[in-house]
């Protein structure tokens, strides 16, 4: 009966018999974990015992077998459980845990951090998978196998949250240690020490390639996008034609933009390489932004109720949403993978576009894409950011993007 790879892959919403009485549970929301059913006493119980994130359905099976062990032998899981939470905590004593002392950490740093976003990522990440292990710990407790056990369900598959995730757990140690709290070696340092027993990030990491559509297949989908009506939509359409960042765009600030001079200025501190960004405006893109509605409450371009913030990430993925589900089947996909497009996939869209349908030296398209240069000869020589060439780089993209007129129908024409 155990669920194969596929099947836990794409489960939909609802409880998924796996056997033994381990159950997959999804959610509305998409999120997945692991449930056991068992009755004892003719009393029936469910007991959570993890998410598939952190849990390989492996393990997860593993754990229910022990404890279908456990309800053979009359004991109830869920109240031993609670008997050896309650136990560390017992012991854990009253201030030196590994919760509490990441929320001090967290608080004494919070206000070194670029936002509070960067706060609540960094607490909501410890307790979605440190705290299951070590959370009710003592700090002077924490091991070398604990850190482990929390690293290997990720570092192959969630490379980077794992990586995060050892970091942040090195500091809060560093920070126990600074604080008295424990003493000898930091049981999450990498260098010399995890790295004799992981492999480095950089062997295991792979590639994510966002959904994308074809370059070929832009007039069609701006065709449908300029259809619809909305903030999300008008987002959107500014995010392809100036190939920035979702986030860029969802907290773009009319102060940014200089509309006689046809550019946008991202400040170093909303862009993801930390420099100054200028955009160059399409005629396209100065047309939307010059049919922008403004609200007096805020200088965002694009904004919630009332003006009081800026729009959501899913604003965007949800305009995309929309208008497959208007199409039937879902017609704006990857056709590499079939998944659905997402905003972030129309830079790929936008460098493709550049790459095999124009002349356009690479150097120029990775500037209008705002990344990096790895290598460093490079980078050492390259000062302006071309800005002037960049303007018929947006121009032809924006033309490229725009609907194509249908051709005239030659049905009723006279030989």
């Amino acid at each position: 009966m155990a669920l194969k790879s596929k099947q836990i892959e794409h489960a939909k919403e609802g409880m998924h018999a796996d056997g033994g009485g381990l159950y997959l549970r999804v959610q509305e929301s998409g999120a997945k974990s692991w449930i056991f059913r068992f009755q004892l006493n003719g009393r029936r119980r469910e007991m959570g015992i993890g998410i598939l994130d952190v849990k390989s359905p492996p393990d997860a099976r593993a754990e229910a077998a022990q404890l279908a062990a456990q309800v053979r032998a009359g004991i109830d899981p869920i109240e031993a459980r609670k008997e050896r939470e309650d136990e560390a905590k017992r012991t854990a004593g009253s201030g030196d845990t590994f919760k509490t002392l990441a929320a001090e950490y967290i608080k004494s740093h919070r206000a070194g951090w670029k936002n509070a976003k960067h706060a609540d990522q960094w607490g909501n990440t410890l307790k979605t998978y440190a705290d299951p292990v070590i959370g009710d710990k003592r700090v002077s407790q924490v091991t070398t196998e604990d850190v482990l056990q929390i690293l290997k369900p990720l570092w192959n598959t969630k490379t980077e949250t794992a990586r995060r995730v050892r970091s942040r757990i090195e500091l809060v140690l560093s920070y126990g240690k600074a604080m008295k709290m424990r003493q000898g070696e930091n049981p999450a340092a990498w260098r010399g020490h995890l790295d004799a027993l992981l492999p480095k990030p950089s062997k295991v990491k792979k590639v994510r390639h966002h959904p994308a559509l074809p370059f070929g297949r832009m007039p069609e989908f701006m065709a449908k996008l300029r259809s619809l009506t909305g903030v999300g939509a008008k987002a959107l359409e500014l995010a392809i034609l100036t190939a920035t960042r979702s986030g860029e765009v969802r907290t773009a600030l009319w102060s940014e933009i200089d509309l006689t001079r046809k550019v946008w200025i991202i400040p170093a501190e909303r862009m993801k390489a930390k420099r100054e960004h200028r955009v160059p405006l399409s005629k396209a893109a100065m047309q939307l932004l010059n049919g922008l509605e403004r609200h007096e409450n805020t200088e965002l371009l694009f904004f919630g109720e009332r003006g009081k913030k800026s729009i959501s990430d899913m604003t965007l993925t949800a305009v995309i949403r929309r208008m497959n589900a208007d199409a039937e089947p879902p017609v704006w996909l990857d056709p590499t993978t079939g998944a659905p497009v997402v905003p972030h996939g129309f830079r790929s869209t936008f460098r493709d576009w550049a790459a095999e349908a124009t002349n356009f030296p690479h150097e120029m398209v990775e500037m209008a894409l705002a990344h990096t240069v790895d290598n460093k000869v490079e980078a050492a020589y390259r000062r302006g950011d071309m800005f002037e060439k960049r303007h018929a780089l947006m121009d032809a993209w924006a033309k490229w993007c725009s609907p194509k007129p249908k051709p005239a129908s030659t049905k009723n024409r006279t030989k």
